[in-house]
């Protein structure tokens, strides 16, 4: 009997393991994923602006390497994006200075301003409509004056990146 009873258990079980998945579950189940963007800018300024003594009688101005320039923006699309430069004051060597309206740039890339002269006042680099990177460059140059004091001559000028 228990022979009989064991191969009928075996045979149950090997019907069960060959059966057809008509009686197998099918459990499923939804979870929604969230990601959160941000309006952001970001500028980066690469190479320096330095001008070299040059003799004023041999040249009437001073040119700079160009510096490259970098604005990001992500905003919404048809979003206005500004880059603005403004300085800190007059070049300053000790008590001599040299007035920042003798500082110009020509600027060269999509959006980007193609002239400007510097002021303490914000003046525009590039205007730009919705997301992306914004490349390209400005040099600046100098008015080689015979008035200028000697010294080594320093301002600040402050980059805006303004988003909505």
């Amino acid at each position: 009997m228990r022979k009989t009873l064991l191969k009928a258990g075996l045979a149950a079980a090997a019907i069960l393991f060959t059966s057809s998945s008509a009686y197998a579950q099918l459990a499923t189940a939804n979870i929604n994923a969230t990601a959160v963007v941000a309006a952001r800018g970001r500028i980066t300024l690469t190479g320096t602006i330095n001008f070299p003594d040059t003799d004023p009688f041999l040249s009437a101005t001073i040119n700079a390497n160009p510096l490259t320039v970098q604005a990001l923006a992500r905003v919404a699309p048809g979003a206005g994006v500004s880059l603005t430069v403004q300085a800190g004051g007059n070049f300053v060597s000790g008590s001599d200075s040299i007035a920042i309206n003798n500082l110009t740039w020509t600027g060269a890339g999509a959006g980007f301003v193609g002239t400007g002269t510097m002021n303490t006042t914000a003046q525009p680099v590039g205007n730009w409509t919705g997301p992306g990177a914004n490349n390209g460059s400005q040099t600046y140059s100098l008015v080689n004056d015979w008035a200028y004091a000697p010294g080594s001559y320093l301002v600040t000028l402050t980059y805006t990146l303004t988003t909505p």
